[in-house]
């Protein structure tokens, strides 16, 4: 059974950057499709990213498309979220969850592990 940490997160200014990790252990990230998710206050927990298991396919919100970036390095058994151009509603704890193998999805409910959330913050 796979356990996930988040790691990267932080309080940034508008404009800034932040690399967001997902490091696996109890299992290899190549058998899984892997999802960030973000939630803010007082707000639903929504889709931020995705990449198959495959590492072929990637998917972002379009909230987020043109800015982040999903990437798997199974050799270090994580993956990373590049976030450039942050904005204020960018603000949120952010996860990372896991699936093993099949299609891709959107939904949180299609996934079992999950990671603790590491928190985001981005100031105007």
């Amino acid at each position: 059974q796979v356990q996930l940490v988040e790691s990267g997160g932080g309080l940034v200014q508008a404009g800034a950057s932040l690399r967001l990790s997902c490091a696996a252990s109890g299992g290899s990230l190549s058998s899984y499709g892997v999802n960030w998710f973000r939630q803010a206050p007082g707000k639903e927990r929504e889709f931020v990213a995705l990449i198959a298991w495959t590492g072929v396919r990637t998917d972002y919100a379009d909230s987020v498309k043109g800015r982040f970036t999903i990437s798997k390095n199974n050799a270090k058994n994580t993956v990373d979220l590049q976030m450039n151009s942050l904005k204020p509603e960018d603000t949120a704890v952010y996860y990372c969850a896991a699936r093993p193998f099949g299609t891709t999805s959107r939904a949180d409910s299609d996934f079992r592990f999950w990671g603790q959330g590491t928190q985001v913050t981005v100031s105007s």
